[in-house]
């Protein structure tokens, strides 16, 4: 049987842009995507602190250490410049490696994106 599970969490970053005339995704800087062990064009899922919204996109390779959180296209309409985000990609993987499995996760410093 398989499972799926949290496999990378960025948790609690502020979004710094919102670009409605963007082809789609989220840009994020290249620094927190290390850390959390994401990668361009990976699904994720967006959870916006402020008002609830939940919904999935894919990443974009932000300029390193920049603290760039930038909601791209369609998904700009469900965030604000200021809210805060929680960042989540989830794994497919078999039930007795799920038990054991230890996701990547990040705590950046909200009032600048960066690790700490």
């Amino acid at each position: 049987m398989f499972i799926e599970v949290v496999k990378s969490k960025i948790h609690r970053v502020t979004v710094t842009e919102a670009n409605l005339n963007y082809i789609g995704s989220i840009t994020v800087d290249e620094d927190l995507l290390d850390a959390a062990n994401l990668i361009p064009n990976e699904k994720v899922s967006i959870v916006n602190n402020n008002n609830g919204e939940r919904f999935e996109t894919y990443i974009i390779k932000g300029e390193r250490g920049s603290g760039v959180i930038c909601l791209n296209g369609a998904a700009a309409r469900k965030v604000q410049p200021g809210d805060v985000i929680i960042i989540m990609s989830y794994a497919m993987m078999d039930f007795e490696e799920a038990k054991t499995f230890k996701p990547a996760v990040v705590f950046p410093d909200t009032a600048t994106n960066k690790l700490v």
